[in-house]
């Protein structure tokens, strides 16, 4: 994550069902959904402003630390979360192993 990201909180908005990041006043989020006790982890965008960034990014892994510090599993169902995963293995162990691409991962 870059080093301007770092201190910027992350925010789980319930009522939106997504997690977020706000830089001078844009946004970088993921909506989720929570099945059976999972968080399904479904769209990551950024707001234009924020494009090219690196906001994108910093909130998948602030989001990644987050369910791991709560000991939750996920659905990465966001191909950009995905992705992610995927070049970061170690981010693995947040996966449901009954998730249909685990063992791509």
């Amino acid at each position: 994550m870059k080093e301007e990201f770092i201190n910027i909180p992350l925010v789980n908005n319930e009522e939106e069902s997504r997690f977020e990041i706000k830089i001078n006043n844009h946004y970088s989020f993921i909506e989720y959904r929570v099945i059976n006790n999972l968080l399904a982890l479904i769209h990551t965008e950024t707001q234009p402003e924020l494009a090219g960034t690196g906001a994108a990014t910093a909130v998948v892994e602030k989001t990644l630390q987050y369910v791991d510090e709560n000991d939750i599993k996920i659905l990465p169902y966001c191909p950009f979360i995905l992705a992610y995963i995927k070049k970061h293995p170690e981010w693995k162990k947040v996966v449901d192993k009954h998730f249909r691409a685990y063992d791509e991962i």
